[in-house]
């Protein structure tokens, strides 16, 4: 019995040691929602080389693929809120998610909690070369004299990429055809021949079209000009009011402890803060993006808000 009590007493010691051990105190995973090698996957192993660095705890990427990214952040949100768990987010897509699909399992504003801003990854409208547009102005000219008659490819329905399509007709008070691909290359498969016309894709995969002459660039979707195609500019300079930032942040259960959250988003920031991680950043067409979780929490309300009235606008409905 003395022995029990002994071991007793010393098992729960060492479980205080434990529960009092500086986070982290072990392996943090980040769950990207999507396939290896996309924006958010290349994002996410940047920061994280740096938070691991720093801590001296491995900090890895777990790939969650499917359903537009919604089975890895239910994954996440249905965590146990430790902070060894994490979400890098696209966030507007979600908070285009809130509003587009029928039905989830998950709520963005209640089941995750902002952690960290990271990155924001713009999208430029892009053109065929052959269509007689030079400036955003001169595509809603160009909807409205030929109403139905243009094609807009979109990474899929439901995407950021679909949704930026849906506001510039809002906006603009013409009407073109939304065709849907499985993500940005089918979509430059058919739009450099010309089988569509136009398409809202993420400035990575398309600057390098831009800058050969084989797509031309009409605007920036992002509330500023992208230091990767400097002499594109934001779609806002000619059309006020039209902003889409694309961006991407770290977001953990709800009731992940507040010392882990605050600390996590500090190392981010230094980690964002260093010229060398901005530039592998702005290598990847990402642009460094730092803020507290609370400026994060305001963003995902803001995007929530926006792209709601956006997708209820358009009747935009996506089954699970």
């Amino acid at each position: 019995m003395i022995r029990s009590a002994f071991a007793l007493i010393a098992g729960l010691a060492a479980a205080a040691v434990h529960a009092q051990s500086p986070y982290p105190a072990k392996t943090v995973r980040v769950v990207v929602p999507f396939p290896p090698v996309g924006a958010a996957d290349l994002t996410a192993r940047t920061i994280n080389q740096k938070l691991s660095e720093a801590w001296g705890q491995q900090v890895i990427v777990e790939n969650r693929p499917g359903a537009g990214g919604n089975i890895g952040a239910e994954y996440v949100a249905k965590a146990t809120p430790d902070g060894y768990l994490l979400l890098m987010a696209p966030v507007t897509t979600y908070s285009v998610g809130m509003a587009a699909y029928t039905t989830l399992n998950w709520n963005l504003e209640k089941d995750l909690v902002p952690v960290a801003m990271g990155a924001n990854i713009p999208h430029i409208l892009v053109a065929h070369p052959a269509l007689p547009v030079k400036t955003v102005r001169d595509v809603i000219a160009l909807g409205k004299a030929r109403p139905g008659e243009l094609n807009f490819a979109s990474q899929g329905q439901g995407t950021l990429s679909h949704l930026e399509q849906e506001m510039l007709m809002q906006m603009g008070g013409f009407k073109a055809n939304h065709i849907p691909y499985k993500g940005s290359a089918p979509g430059l498969l058919d739009l450099i021949p010309g089988n569509v016309q136009l398409f809202f894709d993420s400035i990575p995969s398309s600057a390098p079209y831009v800058k050969s002459g084989k797509l031309k660039g009409i605007g920036v979707a992002s509330s500023k000009r992208s230091p990767a195609l400097p002499d594109t500019p934001a779609l806002n300079e000619s059309l006020p009011g039209f902003e889409a930032d694309s961006w991407f942040g770290y977001m953990a259960p709800a009731g992940t402890p507040r010392e882990v959250i605050v600390k996590f988003n500090a190392e981010v920031q230094k980690a964002i803060a260093g010229n060398d991680i901005k530039e592998r950043l702005l290598a990847q067409g990402a642009i460094a993006q730092s803020g507290t979780p609370e400026q994060m929490a305001q963003q995902v309300k803001s995007d929530v808000a926006k792209w709601g009235k956006v997708v209820r606008t358009a009747g935009v409905k996506i089954e699970n």
